[in-house]
């Protein structure tokens, strides 16, 4: 179901995910609209789940994790029982950042930040250790082109 909102709903959403840090208050000030008019806004945004969460983005280089790796898993396995248990093995491995089920000839593409091919092993040898799939392809990012997590509003 899409969120109905309306321009100051989309401007605030905007503020928020170029800098949620920010006071209401400034994105009142911003806006042009009174703090009451963000406070209640940004509540009744995050109770309708537009707002997930508020959270900070990190430098995954500076922390260590400088290889972005893209698997592709094929199974021969749709059931239920075994898309849950790749999923929990997924969930359990915190390497793996994203985790997406795919139409076409790729079932799953997992997006994986690590520190070397050595790590993308240990991770590849403990999916593969929980799970049994059909076929695995890693593709290593060379160059971050484009990075944002900001959704056109």
């Amino acid at each position: 179901m899409t969120a109905k909102l309306d321009t100051t709903d989309r401007r605030i959403l905007a503020s928020l995910q170029a800098d949620a840090a920010q006071s209401l208050d400034s994105i009142a000030v911003a806006l042009g609209v009174s703090l009451n008019t963000v406070w209640r806004r940004v509540r009744r945004l995050e109770e309708d789940g537009v707002i997930e969460r508020r959270v900070a983005l990190l430098d995954n280089e500076k922390l260590g994790l400088p290889l972005t790796t893209f698997v592709q898993v094929r199974t021969d396995d749709h059931s239920a029982a075994w898309s849950a248990d790749f999923a929990a093995a997924v969930d359990a491995i915190p390497e793996i950042v994203e985790f997406y089920r795919l139409a076409g000839e790729v079932d799953y593409i997992l997006k994986i930040l690590i520190a070397s091919v050595a790590d993308y092993d240990r991770v590849y040898q403990q999916l593969i250790a929980k799970v049994r799939i059909s076929d695995v392809s890693a593709s290593f990012a060379m160059e971050k082109l484009k990075f944002t997590t900001e959704l056109p509003l």
